[in-house]
Order: C-alpha cells, then sequence, then structure tokens
C-alpha cells in the first residue's frame, strides 16, 4: 500500500479523533510514535505520526472544552438573516429546480428515487421506503455516491468513444462533463471523491504513469477533507471511501486466491460476491453507529443490485441529457423506470426476509474497535506481507468487543440528557449506576413512529433503562414508544393515562402489555428511586384531567432530584395546568433547570411558573425551521429578561446537564463543549 495511502488516513483519523474531543489520548501517542520511530531511524512512521498529530491539532478547537459559551444558547428574539445568494449559486438553485420540475413529468410516481439518484434531493423519499431499503442494505444506492458518478462517466466516455473521438480526448471530455455535473448537484463529498480520483486516473493516463488505486483513493478522499475538514463527520463520505477500498482490497484478493482455473461467468460471480460481503463488513460499523441497525441480507443484495445499478444509472442520465427532446427523453425514461422498479422489487425481497436487518447501536468504543476490525481484514486482504499480523489485529479488536460488556458501568454523577430528535420531546436521566429514567421517545416527524435516535443515543452510552414515562399521548412526545419498549426492555412503564387516539401510544400500550412491563398510572406525589436518583411526579391529578379533552392539559409533570440538583420536566404543560401546579405547591417547583413546555409555545412558560421555578437555565427541545415557528418569541424574551440561559436543541443538538457526585455542582453541555457551570442552590425538605 503506497505511503500517501496511509498518511491521509493517519490525517483523517487525527481529524476524528479531534472531533471526538480524544485528542488528550492522541497526541501523546502521536509523540511517543514519532519519537520511537526516529530513534529507529524510520522517518517514514515519524512523518505518519506528524500527520496524525496535525489532524488532531486542526480539529482541537472544534468545540473547545470548556471554551466560552456557543452564541447560539443566548436568548436571541430575532431571526438570523438569510445569507446573500450568489450568481453562481442562484444558477445553480434554478438548474435544480427545473430539472427536478423533468424529473417529475418524465417519471411520475417514481419521481423521488428518480431524484435522490440524479441531482441529489432525498425530500421526496418516504420514511417507509429509505426503512426498506436499509433493511435490504441498499440505502447506500438512494444518495449520490462515487459509484453513480462512475457509472456516468464510464458511460460519458462510451459515448465519446462511439462517435470517433480520439480517445485522449475523449478521456477529457468524460472527466470535464463528470467534474460539470459534480458541481451542478452541489459536490457532496462522495462525488467529489469520485471526481478527484476520475481527474487523478485522466492525468495517470495522459502521462503514461502507472497510479495506484490506492494512491487515488487517498487523493480523492483528502480533497473534499481539505476543502473542509468537517467533511470526515459526512457518512455519504465515509461510506465512498470505506466502499472504495473495500472494492479494492476485495479485487486484490480475489486476484490472487481465487483458483486460476476459474473463469468466466463463475468467476465473475465469485469475484462481485467477494466485493459485497467485503464491502457490507467494511460499511457495518458506520451504518450501525449512524442507522442503529445492520443489513445481514446485503452481501446478497447488493449482488443482486449491481447489475440493475449499472444499467439504471446511464439510463437516467440520459434521460435527462435528452430532455429537450420529450419523445426520445419518455422513451428512455420508460425503460429506466422498469429499472427502478426491478431495483425497488430486489429491495422490498430482501427486507421481506426473515431475519433481513439486526437492530443495534454500538456505544462509541465498540464502533471504534469494529472499525478498527474492519480495517485490519481490508489491510489483509491488500497486503502481499504481514497478512497473519492484519488478521490477529482483527481479531483482537473482535475479541474486545467481546469484553467490553463485561466491564462495570460507572458514572460520578446524574446527567439530564435532552436528545435532539426534532420537533419532538426525549429525555433521558443518566444515574450514577449507568442507569437511565427515560421521559417521552419523540419522533420528531408528524406521524412518525421510529424511536431510532433515541434508541441509538441510549445504546451507544450503554445502561439498563429502569424506567420509562409518557408524558402524553402525542406522536411528538410518544412516537417512538413502542420500538423503545420492545428493544429496550424498561423495567417500568408510567404513563398520565389520557386516552389518546396516536396510534403510536396504542402500540406502546400493547408492546408493554406483550413484554411483560410493568405498567402503572401516575399520580402526583408518587416517587420512584433509581440509584440514587428520585423522579417525583406532580401532576396530572386524575380530578383534573376528568374534563380536559386536550392531552396538553393533561401533560405529565416531574421534578427530578440528585442532592441538592433539581431539574422539572414538564412535557407540553400548558397555561392551565402550570397555574394548577403553582397554585398547588409553588415551593416545590424551585429547580435549577426547567424543559420548557410544548417546545418553547406561547400557550406555556407563564411568568407565575417561571417565578415559582426561578431556573437557572431552560432547555429547549424543538426542530430546525420548524413549521410551528417554536420557540415563541415572546416565551424567549421572557426567559432572557429574567437572565435565564437558554440552550436549544435546533442550535445546539443534544443537550447534557451533568452534576458532581453529590449534586451541589452542575454543568451543561453540547457538543463536547462546557458552556455553563453553577452550583446548586440551597433549598429545605422537597
Amino acid at each position: 500500500m503506497p505511503l500517501v495511502s496511509v498518511a491521509a488516513a493517519a490525517y483523517i483519523a487525527g481529524l476524528l479523533a479531534g472531533y471526538a474531543s480524544l485528542q488528550w489520548a492522541v497526541l501523546p501517542l502521536a509523540a511517543a510514535w514519532a519519537l520511537f520511530a526516529l530513534l529507529r531511524r524510520r522517518l517514514a512512521g515519524a512523518g505518519i505520526a506528524l500527520t496524525l498529530a496535525v489532524g488532531a491539532m486542526v480539529t482541537a478547537g472544534s468545540p473547545p472544552r470548556g471554551g466560552p459559551p456557543p452564541a447560539a444558547v443566548y436568548p436571541s428574539v430575532a431571526g438570523h438573516p438569510p445569507r446573500d445568494e450568489g450568481a453562481a449559486a442562484a444558477v445553480l438553485r434554478r438548474w435544480r429546480v427545473r430539472t427536478g420540475a423533468t424529473i417529475d413529468t418524465l417519471y411520475g410516481q417514481r419521481a423521488g428515487v428518480v431524484r435522490a439518484l440524479l441531482v441529489a434531493d432525498t425530500r421526496q423519499l418516504p420514511r417507509d421506503l429509505r426503512d426498506r431499503y436499509a433493511a435490504a442494505g441498499l440505502v447506500h444506492i438512494l444518495s449520490i455516491s462515487g459509484l453513480h458518478v462512475a457509472i456516468i462517466s464510464g458511460a460519458v466516455l462510451l459515448a465519446f468513444e462511439a462517435v470517433r473521438l480520439r480517445r485522449s480526448a475523449a478521456r477529457w471530455l468524460a472527466a470535464l462533463v463528470t467534474a460539470l455535473y459534480v458541481v451542478a448537484i452541489g459536490a457532496p463529498p462522495p462525488a467529489l471523491r469520485s471526481g478527484a480520483m476520475l481527474a487523478a486516473r485522466t492525468l495517470g493516463w495522459h502521462l503514461q504513469r502507472p497510479v495506484s488505486p490506492w494512491a487515488t483513493l487517498a487523493l480523492g478522499a483528502l480533497v473534499p477533507v481539505l476543502l473542509d475538514p468537517l467533511t470526515a463527520l459526512d457518512l455519504g463520505w465515509q461510506l465512498s471511501v470505506a466502499g472504495f477500498a473495500s472494492v479494492t482490497a476485495a479485487n486484490t484478493w480475489a486476484r490472487r486466491r481465487l483458483p486460476p482455473g476459474m473463469s468466466g461467468w463463475k468467476r465473475r460471480l465469485a469475484s462481485d460476491a467477494l466485493v459485497s460481503t467485503v464491502a457490507s463488513f467494511a460499511s457495518a460499523p458506520l451504518v450501525a453507529w449512524h442507522f442503529g441497525r445492520v443489513s445481514v441480507v446485503a452481501p446478497l443484495s447488493n449482488v443482486a443490485a449491481a447489475p440493475v445499478v449499472a444499467a439504471m444509472q446511464p439510463a437516467l442520465f440520459l434521460s435527462l441529457v435528452l430532455a429537450p427532446v420529450p419523445p426520445l427523453a419518455r422513451l428512455i425514461a420508460d425503460g429506466a423506470g422498469g429499472l427502478v422498479a426491478a431495483l425497488d422489487a430486489i429491495a422490498a425481497a430482501m427486507a421481506a426476509l426473515p431475519g433481513a436487518a439486526v437492530t443495534t447501536a454500538p456505544v462509541l468504543a465498540v464502533a471504534v474497535l469494529a472499525g478498527g476490525a474492519s480495517a485490519c481484514v481490508l489491510a489483509a486482504g491488500a497486503a502481499r506481507r504481514d497478512r497473519v499480523r492484519w488478521a490477529l489485529g482483527a481479531v483482537g479488536c473482535v475479541a474486545a468487543i467481546a469484553w467490553l460488556p463485561l466491564l462495570p458501568v460507572r458514572g460520578r454523577g446524574a446527567e439530564v440528557h435532552m436528545v435532539d430528535v426534532g420537533q419532538g420531546d426525549a429525555i433521558a436521566v443518566r444515574t450514577p449506576r449507568g442507569r437511565w429514567i427515560v421521559v417521552d421517545a419523540g419522533s420528531g416527524r408528524p406521524g412518525g413512529r421510529t424511536g431510532r435516535r433515541i434508541l441509538a443515543y441510549l445504546r451507544r452510552r450503554g445502561g439498563d433503562v429502569a424506567m420509562f414515562v409518557m408524558t402524553h399521548p402525542h406522536d411528538d412526545h410518544v412516537g417512538g414508544a413502542p420500538e423503545l419498549i420492545e428493544q429496550l426492555a424498561p423495567g417500568a412503564v408510567r404513563d398520565a393515562a389520557f386516552a389518546g387516539t396516536s396510534p403510536a401510544y396504542r402500540e406502546a400500550l400493547v408492546a408493554a402489555r406483550d413484554a411483560r412491563v410493568p405498567w402503572r398510572r401516575i399520580r402526583p406525589g408518587d416517587s420512584v428511586e433509581v440509584d440514587g436518583v428520585v423522579a417525583t411526579f406532580l401532576a396530572p391529578d386524575s380530578s383534573w384531567t376528568a374534563a380536559l379533552s386536550d392531552p396538553n392539559l393533561a401533560s405529565a409533570v416531574m421534578m427530578i432530584r440528585f442532592g441538592g440538583f433539581r431539574a422539572l420536566l414538564t412535557g407540553d404543560a400548558e397555561a392551565p395546568e402550570e397555574a394548577w401546579l403553582v397554585a398547588h405547591d409553588p415551593r416545590a417547583l424551585r429547580a435549577d433547570v426547567l424543559k420548557v413546555a410544548h417546545h418553547g409555545s406561547s400557550t406555556s412558560t407563564t411568568a407565575p411558573l417561571l417565578d415559582a421555578v426561578a431556573p437557572r437555565v431552560a432547555l429547549v427541545s424543538v426542530g430546525m425551521a420548524n413549521r410551528y415557528r417554536h420557540p415563541s418569541p415572546d416565551v424567549v424574551a421572557s426567559l432572557a429578561s429574567r437572565g435565564i440561559l437558554v440552550a436549544r436543541t435546533d442550535q445546539l443538538g443534544s443537550i447534557v446537564v451533568r452534576t458532581d457526585s453529590t449534586g451541589s455542582a452542575y454543568t451543561v453541555e453540547a457538543r463536547g463543549a462546557v458552556f455553563f457551570r453553577s452550583r446548586t442552590r440551597q433549598r429545605g425538605p422537597p
């Protein structure tokens, strides 16, 4: 493997470590590695160690631990003005709009898939279609990737050669057309990676120099990262790089290991099966980390889908090119539409197989070890020497994964996690022993019933769910409840028990019954203690809810206590319920942290409640650019006028409030940065 490939991998690894705030571990390791290499007079090894350190330092301040608060957490009533759109961006945007309309006309009901495959527009993809492709291991096909660009580039090259252009002119023109296409679709990192590799191969051919596929991969992977280091966190780029590395390693292994007597279709089928299997294995850690599931049938489904995609992608592109000639465009689109239907049929058939996908969400250590195992397997397939050493490395990573669950989970204090689920609520309270009290599992989608985000969030951090609370039966709070109950089997379910019509709520009750999870109605004054964390329910009262028709007015309200720390969780309680709480026992409402009710709606967070709670921090769970325009500017202004720090998930992502071991002090964190510190207030008995 060329040295440039190893150096590129080291730089990218440093970037990822920096974004994970692990530079404190990487920099000493790189320094020790460089010193050892210099003592052994291995300059290449020292250079690689230096590259690793540079990558970690590039992102060492993103975000800085303990640095100043991000500007997004300060209360703001006015929104940010939209950025000025440049002339080139405006032209590209208009081109995409016209192209999208053309695709809609040509492909009708299949336009959503075709938009995704041609212009990287995935907004019209239905959730059930995404789930189907994910279960079949084909979800990568639904986004523009290096594979799509390579197929289109190859088809353009064949077209130029078919009209008898000189080979050199055909290659350069194909590279130019590919570059224009990549720019036109917005230069997504996977497409940019593929375009850079194509340019490198074309230049190597022109100079008559042999080009290593590993060297071109290193160049293609580095170009998007050098333009924007955050590209290292882009899933499409990660899958694109892992996929091409898998193809290269598998083809190398096939050339060396498949029997010489195997030829023709048998050798081709064996090679394709090997490539698909290696690619599925190499991408499994990434898919598990980002999607919370791994497709078991992915090797088989990709072998079946590969010839369909190879024929479909050029046909889709040709129909777009011929759009100025409608009869020809419709003729090509009719044929390409059949291929799109065939691809969907393969996805549906594979997803329907029993056990097609396994739901999983590894903790960070497991994901890193699984990625290490995948890298060792790829290196073993590509290496001419030391294959046994790489294989032993893969075995060691797998052994460490098996050993990790045996380690005890330790914590130093309580934690309140407001998980970013979009326009919904999902709050997870972690005890000092690593167990969870989960309050709501919203989907963040109107009518959505998926708990993938909260499930992945909890599994990555480990620990059992001791109790699950449903504050009220709206999908933005219980959309993921059925999956959470089915897959995490909480020790108990507490419910406000307001009869609702939400399908997800009914499914959650059925899931609790089928899993034999104890269910109990919430009553004011009830308390549950888990590892020193006390959850006390303050509302709703059955006599209060009897005459209500709006579930929000009967939302569960609870106080979380650990030592001197208090956090008031209000669900979607509105002004009438807040007035009931204040009139019932205002002293019981005092808290350090307030979960702002109903995503910051103007119907909640009244002045009497704020005066009774007197929080220092207000957490708002809200979707970015949501159609309800939450949070209300009036609510934000009311919080700001009282000097309350506001932290919003639409601006910060998931937010964590973390106490010390005694509950006498706490911090607020987001994106790895601590932006608020305070001591808890001294109070009398709760």
